[in-house]
């Protein structure tokens, strides 16, 4: 039975016919309230309600529908951050269902990934008073660290400033469009007491963070506190009070290095025996394609490299072009270890370079990543390649070389002269690298090579990283050289660089990481080779042998 209307008039009985009116929405209602004089309606109150019901006793079916309206208003959203709260669509994990933590941020977090406020998913964040005078005091300049800081400090303002937001009671994190982010940001808003053992000096920055975590430990007990740090030091002396500490770990693309995509696949020994019946090949033009299926097909990727060697048996070498459902089409390689293939003059010494020649001189793969020991090739194959598709197949207008100026040892000072001057003394490897391919032009006289010489130093120009922002590469061939000393953000800066008809090439060793604070799992090279595996565009070949001497091998597996 549905609810009887509402009397039109305060304290006023509901008649026999109220009760027997149909559901509202219905001709019947609707007559009666056209009919009905019409009077300014006034909510009932609470109290007047036991006066308005009429003597014959409600239906127990109106009684339930009406205690659950009238129970409705009085309910009370609370906010809870564990399983009961839904995760956003498209979120990449589900929610954690265990009680919401308190992380308490470190200033040297902030200022190296300026987004990390939002990294905490349910988790709430505090910011102590000290860490906001750190970042004041490094804003200035035009270092990264002084943009991540001003970067930082704008976010803060904007959630601080946002519409309804109370700073003592929590500052509300996706308020400023970040659904991942479910937390609450928390100032220090007042003194918090500690007591830290007398060896800490009580004015450091460091100290007065471990001060503050220990304070809101036993303030919030028993929710858990932990200080997010990338300081190793202040770590283990939080570790050594008791104090729980984290790394930050969100700008990790990998939590090991060997885990990184290396480019190619080595199918198993039994893959002919086993699959060789349901393979389905054709000829098209000087390349065999090849329809596979098997349990091998879901870990393979789209420009994957796999190869069959076994003894006794002829070797398979192949691309993967295609993969749909359980199936995949693999595409035979040209062979660049035979001298009637070699690039300007350099033929391919092992397998993977192969792999790696293939990739740099495929008109359709406008963007490769070579990893690799020293000595193993890859400025060498990067140069010769980009020589021959810029002077004899003039699919590009010229080579543009750049890397990342960050010196092994001290700084030698400031360097004279132009842009380029400027970056000679950073690109001898490029130097070294021209003069080892003008040596292959044996034909040719001394006039002949110097006129060649002449013609390759006219096509490669090298830029500087630093003006490299707002600029668009049309038809150009360029080669990023080592790139494992640069960060996530400076090579996504450098690779959106490209226009139409450009090839950009990565390079770089993880093993040589000079930057300060930048590892093998958050490298931008790294960064680079995990987001783009699998794009049809892109590939990347890890060189695992290195062919500069039998010294230099020597001396990268021993030392």
């Amino acid at each position: 039975m549905p609810l009887p209307p509402a009397p039109t008039k305060r304290a006023s009985l509901l008649s026999q016919l109220s009760y027997e009116a149909p559901a509202p929405g219905s001709p019947e209602v609707i007559h009666v309230e056209a009919n009905a004089k019409p009077v300014r309606q006034i909510r009932p109150q609470a109290a007047a309600i036991p006066a308005a019901l009429p003597e014959r006793p409600a239906t127990p079916a109106a009684r339930v529908q009406h205690q659950a309206v009238a129970a409705e208003p009085a309910q009370i959203p609370q906010r809870r951050r564990p399983a009961a709260v839904s995760a956003p669509t498209g979120a990449r994990k589900k929610p954690s269902t265990g009680p919401a933590k308190l992380f308490v941020l470190d200033t040297n977090v902030l200022m190296h990934d300026p987004m990390c406020l939002f990294r905490f998913e349910e988790h709430d964040i505090f910011l102590p008073m000290i860490v906001l005078e750190e970042l004041d005091g490094h804003k200035k300049g035009m270092t990264e660290v002084a943009r991540n800081a001003r970067q930082t400090s704008r976010t803060l303002d904007a959630l601080a400033s946002a519409q309804n937001g109370d700073i003592v009671a929590g500052l509300r994190l996706d308020h400023t469009g970040h659904t991942q982010a479910r937390g609450k940001l928390f100032f220090q808003t007042q003194p918090l007491n500690y007591t830290l053992p007398l060896s800490l000096p009580q004015g450091k920055a460091d100290n007065q963070i471990l001060g503050v975590v220990e304070a809101l430990r036993q303030q919030q007990a028993p929710r858990e506190v932990v200080l997010v740090s990338k300081d190793i030091n202040m770590r283990v002396k939080a570790r050594a009070l008791g104090l729980p500490t984290e790394d930050y770990q969100n700008d990790k693309t990998l939590e090991d290095g060997d885990l990184l995509y290396c480019g190619w696949l080595a199918l198993p020994a039994d893959f002919w025996s086993v699959n060789g019946n349901a393979v389905e090949s054709w000829q098209q033009g000087v390349h065999t394609f090849y329809r596979i299926a098997g349990p091998i097909v879901p870990s393979m990727m789209i420009n994957q490299f796999v190869y069959f060697e076994a003894p006794g048996e002829p070797s398979l070498y192949a691309r993967v072009t295609e993969i749909r459902g359980k199936t995949a089409v693999l595409k035979t390689l040209k062979d660049y270890t035979h001298l009637k293939h070699a690039v300007w003059g350099i033929a391919a010494r092992n397998r993977e370079q192969n792999f790696a020649l293939n990739l740099l001189m495929d008109p359709e793969v406008d963007f490769v990543t070579l990893t690799g020991t020293a000595g193993s090739g890859k400025t060498l194959m990067a140069l010769a390649a980009g020589l021959t598709q810029v002077l004899d197949d003039r699919r590009y207008t010229e080579i543009i070389m750049t890397r990342a100026t960050v010196s092994v040892g001290d700084d030698i000072g400031f360097l004279p002269g132009t842009e380029e001057e400027k970056m000679g003394p950073w690109m001898g490897a490029l130097d070294d690298n021209l003069e080892a391919l003008a040596k292959t032009e044996t034909n040719a006289g001394e006039w002949g090579r110097a006129a060649t010489n002449d013609l390759i130093r006219s096509r490669v120009k090298v830029k500087s990283m630093n003006f490299m922002r707002g600029r668009t590469f049309l038809n150009k061939y360029l080669i990023i050289d080592e790139a494992q000393n640069l960060t996530p953000k400076q090579m996504k800066t450098l690779i959106t660089r490209a226009g139409p008809g450009t090839k950009i090439i990565c390079m770089g060793n993880l093993a040589q990481i000079d930057t300060p604070y930048l590892t093998e799992g958050s490298s931008g090279l790294t960064f680079a080779v995990d987001k783009f595996k699998g794009w049809p565009h892109g590939g990347h070949i890890t060189l695992a042998r290195g062919e500069r001497s039998r010294l230099a091998d020597f001396a990268s597996e021993v030392l």
